[in-house]
């Protein structure tokens, strides 16, 4: 398998380099060159053995098939649930997939476990060492974090928006006492942090000297290792390959949660509706609703992960709906960092409407999705879960087919919202208990390229 830029002035790599790569050295994300069909396997197959079967065609040529089952087993082996992925039943034909199950408890994990392995694999053989810088707006720094530990090839810087993300998340970062984690809090927004990071990779010096990589969803593994899922979820509800459609709704970011979904469609997948759920910081749903993408002031919110106004993947999907012409989406992605504005061809939008929708809900509104599904059920939702789960009944067009929505994190990584809604204060689990005690330890820096760079320069030590 090989991979080509979405700004078409990049090199063309196989999926190892892509890995290490992260960003293209033209700015542009990483897609392969084709989509392979989903595998056809047994219903009880395991979720390890499922992943590596649905990876395995995007690593070819990089990571042996008994290479990736051993990390896919070992990777999902240490999840608290023994589906990995469970889906849990609201309603007729409503479900919730709940992705909170790994180690920090955020949808982060499951393809971070299998991302920070491959790292460590391929670095191995090459006899390298790489520096993760990852901007997080909460969930992805304490999961690439976790990843990380222990591997001997990898130190990890975390960029997060000092003060704009919830304690646990916070503390998930900045309590690892490891020599190869780096917490550090920048004086700004997540979108500060992202354009700090894609900046790093743009300064070729300084992307060399520190062996420059990325684990958040600009690096293509991790949207490979998302696909899994929304097979997964197919799979069970009767929508595997030649089976029924299915719908998802996913409270977005970055985009790459959905993209996911949107690239187990091109593999086969009969998915029939995307819904986008956002907060009030509603980029997406405004460009999906009228074809133009507009920047705005970003707005604190009660689901911090959503706080964005750029979101990287959208010029995946963007390299796609221009027939993979790297110069137009370059020269877009130009306009829109120039102007803060995109707008859609008719067609285009056209396109992007047949598969996708979007609702947005405010603060007060996720309290009350909060309230009413643990007053019928029972069940808590973090605040990013409730928005993705308004999406989803505002959106849904065909109550006759399946519509699952991803809880991306569990409640009690946002406690004080959670109660306020229901007056129940989740508990973190068993291995968790003890966070919110841990002495921090993390560095809070000014939203300034060379402040950052010469912090990393000092932190990290190469052979």
């Amino acid at each position: 398998m090989r991979y080509v830029s979405t700004r078409g002035q990049a090199p063309v790599l196989e999926f190892a380099d892509v890995l290490l790569a992260g960003l293209a050295t033209d700015g542009g994300l990483y897609v392969p060159e084709s989509y392979p069909r989903l595998p056809e396997l047994a219903l009880d197959v395991p979720y390890a053995e499922l992943a590596a079967a649905v990876m395995q065609p995007y690593v070819e040529g990089s990571v042996a098939p008994h290479v990736l089952a051993s990390i896919c087993a070992d990777a999902y082996g240490g999840f608290r649930h023994p589906a990995v992925v469970p889906l849990v039943q609201l309603d007729t034909n409503e479900w919730i997939c709940e992705l909170f199950w790994g180690p920090t408890l955020a949808f982060k994990d499951v393809a971070l476990q299998v991302v920070g392995r491959l790292f460590d694999h391929v670095l191995g053989i090459r006899g390298r060492r790489v520096t993760i810088v990852t901007a997080t707006s909460g969930d992805t720094g304490g999961a690439a974090i976790d990843s990380a530990l222990g591997r001997a090839n990898i130190d990890v810087v975390v960029l997060f928006p000092n003060g704009r993300v919830s304690d646990v998340q916070r503390r998930q970062m900045t309590t690892v006492d490891a020599a190869n984690v780096h917490a550090v809090a920048v004086d700004g927004t997540f979108d500060d942090c992202q354009d700090l990071v894609k900046a790093m990779f743009a300064d070729a010096s300084f992307r060399e000297a520190v062996q420059l990589g990325a684990m958040n969803s600009i690096n293509w593994a991790r949207v490979m290792a998302q696909v899994v899922y929304y097979y997964s979820c197919a799979r069970h509800l009767g929508g595997g390959l030649g089976g029924r459609p299915i719908s998802f709704a996913v409270p977005t970011g970055n985009f790459g949660n959905i993209l996911a979904g949107w690239v187990a469609a091109q593999m086969g997948l009969p998915v029939d509706q995307l819904v986008v759920g956002s907060n009030q910081n509603d980029i997406l749903t405004r460009w999906l609703e009228s074809g133009e993408m507009r920047t705005a002031g970003v707005v604190p919110s009660l689901s911090p992960s959503m706080d964005i106004q750029v979101s990287s993947n959208v010029e995946r999907l963007l390299f796609e709906l221009n027939g993979r012409d790297g110069a137009m989406t370059a020269g877009q992605m130009q306009r829109f960092r120039s102007t803060g504005s995109l707008a859609l061809e008719p067609d285009q939008h056209a396109e992007v409407s047949a598969r996708f929708s979007a609702a947005r809900l405010n603060d007060e509104g996720t309290l009350a999705v909060i309230g009413e599904v643990y007053r019928s059920t029972g069940m808590l939702l973090d605040p990013h879960s409730a928005v993705g789960l308004h999406a989803a009944r505002t959106c849904w067009r065909d109550r006759q087919v399946p519509m699952v929505s991803m809880a991306t994190a569990h409640p009690a990584k946002f406690p004080d919202a959670v109660r306020q809604a229901t007056g129940h204060h989740p508990e973190l689990p068993d291995h968790l208990a003890g966070l919110l005690d841990l002495p921090e330890q993390f560095t809070v820096l000014p939203n300034d390229l060379v402040a950052v760079e010469r912090f990393i320069r000092q932190a990290v030590q190469h052979p």
